[in-house]
């Protein structure tokens, strides 16, 4: 990707070296052991933790200052400084989008945090990877998941990871049109198949949202160079659930889906990027996921 010369984010939070705070006692969530095993859970499993943390939640976590960041190796600092371009230009793209849509986009902010961290869904650690938080409207990444994006799942690169950041910005324009809340309370309704296949349309929109930024990207700061899209791609199919499953249970469970298969992140994915358009990327009435 062409990034080095792109606007840099003023909404990144870096909390990485502070240490995990504590979930438990003053500031913190009083959900004790049950509350951190749901966090995990939830989030490996792809479902919102704040839908399961609803009943346990009692106090809600108070607003900590970020801590100084510790000193960071050359590496670190570069993906840190990218991940910052990446969610500026999400900012861009989407700002415009919503003003042609007579609306003003809410800016996001994003985390960066190491090993373990707090947010209003929840104590989550490293583990869970990538999430977004409807309900402080963050989104939390350890950059360690870069490594992992390619050493695990074989998605190395970029535009890989831009990807990343862009799908779960996607959550974030879910969460400001309502989507999300629509979401919430229709699975309410449901019983554990259509509440899966009810997420599984989320994830997918929120690709297809990755898609129609990386669209308006590439045409307004022609960011995309030889093989980014094929890293894009890589990155969409590697976090299908058919694909993970097989690999963890050696066997694809459909009805456990909670992100859709890989060739439907795919699809998905490339919609929006084809598009441009919100209006391509409504999975909730498609014929087909």
């Amino acid at each position: 990707m062409r990034w080095q010369l792109g606007r840099r984010s003023t909404n990144v939070e870096d909390r990485r070296g502070a240490g995990p705070a504590s979930p438990l006692g003053r500031g913190g969530l009083q959900i004790g052991g049950l509350g951190l095993v749901v966090v995990v859970v939830a989030m490996l499993l792809g479902v919102d933790p704040s839908l399961l943390l609803s009943g346990l939640q009692t106090v809600e976590p108070e607003p900590r200052p970020a801590a100084p960041a510790a000193p960071r190796d050359p590496e670190s600092r570069k993906l840190a400084e990218f991940v910052s371009v990446v969610l500026a230009d999400t900012e861009d793209t989407w700002k415009e989008l919503f003003r042609r849509g007579g609306a003003a986009y809410e800016e996001p902010r994003l985390v960066l945090f190491s090993g373990a961290t707090e947010s209003a869904c929840g104590f989550a650690e490293a583990a869970v990877g990538p999430f977004y938080c409807p309900a402080d409207r963050k989104v939390y990444l350890d950059l360690d998941f870069f490594a992992e994006l390619d050493r695990r799942f074989g998605a190395p690169g970029d535009f890989a990871q831009a990807y990343v950041v862009a799908h779960e910005v996607g959550h974030h324009v879910q969460t400001l049109l309502g989507i999300a809340r629509r979401v919430r309370e229709a699975q309410a309704g449901q019983d554990e198949r259509g509440r899966n296949r009810l997420q599984v349309m989320m994830e997918l929109q929120a690709d297809c949202l990755a898609g129609v930024w990386a669209h308006h990207a590439q045409r307004a700061r022609n960011l995309l160079e030889p093989g980014d899209l094929e890293e894009g791609l890589a990155a969409a199919a590697a976090v299908g659930d058919d694909r993970i499953q097989r690999r963890t249970r050696g066997r694809v469970v459909p009805d456990a889906f909670t992100h859709g298969t890989s060739e439907q992140r795919r699809r998905w994915f490339v919609t929006g990027l084809e598009s441009g358009s919100l209006e391509s990327c409504d999975t909730f009435d498609a014929p087909r996921l």
